[in-house]
């Protein structure tokens, strides 16, 4: 039963039974207004009189078929249907209603509305990855092994390095001088520059302190990378009996002059990532913060500067690092992303 017409009914008992005007309000809910109004609708009409009564308003134009035809479209790729676009939009769906016969006239408004009634635009698309490794207790496995090395609490004698390369970074100088920001005018860059070859950056990040172990390689092969681990294994202290390495599965990783090198330091121990979730690697957080902030204006004179400026950076960011916060609920949250991917993939 409405809600309202419970509300109405109750009022009328109450006046019924003595109660005035304001208190019997107050009580149900309405004003005053609105009770003297329904209580004369039911001295007139009867209990037919405690009903809402039909509202005035436009008749709808469309008939509910055409909403569920556009929202049919909009949920199927236009190849499927013979047309060459790459997506909707409200416009093509509008044309596309009057090329099957479905409506003479409708507008690109009217298909907008309809579509965000039902929370849908085909216009927008996302880039996603079909998972090649079983979203299974293997995987899970493998989450919540990375998760607790990120979130547990280590020993004193333990260190939690995230390891991986930012390759092909070009200094690309310009050909004319990049002007710095004036009043009214922001920073302007060239836009054609010349190639001078390009550089790789080798990183490691504690997921406890934030600092940056880093190097720069002409080259990325084994070769380079076991330097990097040379220089973490000079670096950091001998208190520290074991290093964990979180990395992702590249072969360089993997190779064989790698396992010959790990073998004879036995305190480095390498977590490898499961396939297609590099983005857990803390350093690749730390990579997006140096594009930011160094490499959005590419604009270095040669290799040796854009190395320099590099190291550079990981000084500075040394000097105020900080660790970025990871949850036991993350675990969680990868779990429920990969189970909602196979459920789309399932049903697509």
């Amino acid at each position: 039963m409405p809600g309202g017409l419970v509300r109405r009914a109750h009022a009328l008992l109450l006046l019924e039974q003595g109660y005035r005007y304001t208190p019997t309000a107050k009580q149900v809910g309405l004003t005053e207004r609105n009770l003297r109004k329904w209580a004369k609708r039911f001295r007139d009409q009867g209990v037919a009189g405690l009903y809402e009564q039909p509202r005035p308003g436009r008749v709808p134009v469309f008939p509910p078929q055409v909403a569920l035809y556009v929202v049919k479209l909009a949920c199927e790729r236009p190849d499927q249907l013979g047309r060459s676009l790459s997506q909707w939009n409200c416009s093509d769906l509008a044309r596309q209603l009057k090329a099957d016969g479905l409506v003479q006239s409708i507008s690109s408004e009217t298909i907008r509305r309809i579509l965000q009634h039902h929370k849908l635009k085909p216009w927008r698309s996302h880039l996603w990855l079909s998972a090649k490794v079983p979203r299974n207790a293997q995987f899970a496995k493998q989450v919540q092994e990375i998760v607790d090395l990120y979130t547990r609490t280590l020993a004193d004698w333990e260190m939690v390095l995230c390891v991986d390369e930012k390759t092909n970074l070009q200094p690309r100088p310009r050909k004319a001088p990049t002007l710095p920001t004036r009043p009214g005018s922001p920073t302007r860059l060239e836009h054609e520059y010349k190639r001078a070859g390009a550089l790789h950056l080798f990183a490691a990040f504690d997921t406890r302190t934030g600092k940056v172990y880093a190097r720069t390689e002409l080259r990325k092969r084994q070769k380079e990378f076991i330097a990097l681990l040379a220089q973490l294994d000079r670096e950091i202290p001998s208190s520290i009996h074991r290093i964990s390495l979180v990395l992702d599965n590249l072969s360089v990783h993997k190779g064989k002059q790698v396992q010959t090198w790990l073998q004879s330091h036995p305190r480095f121990v390498c977590f490898f990532l499961p396939v297609h979730c590099s983005w857990m690697n803390q350093v690749e957080q730390w990579f997006s913060i140096l594009q930011r902030k160094r490499l959005r204006i590419l604009d270095f004179a040669d290799r040796n500067q854009l190395a320099d400026r590099l190291i550079c950076f990981v000084t500075e960011w040394n000097a105020q690092a900080h660790p970025f916060n990871w949850s036991t609920k993350s675990v969680a949250k990868v779990m429920a992303k990969g189970e909602l991917h196979t459920s789309l993939v399932a049903t697509a």
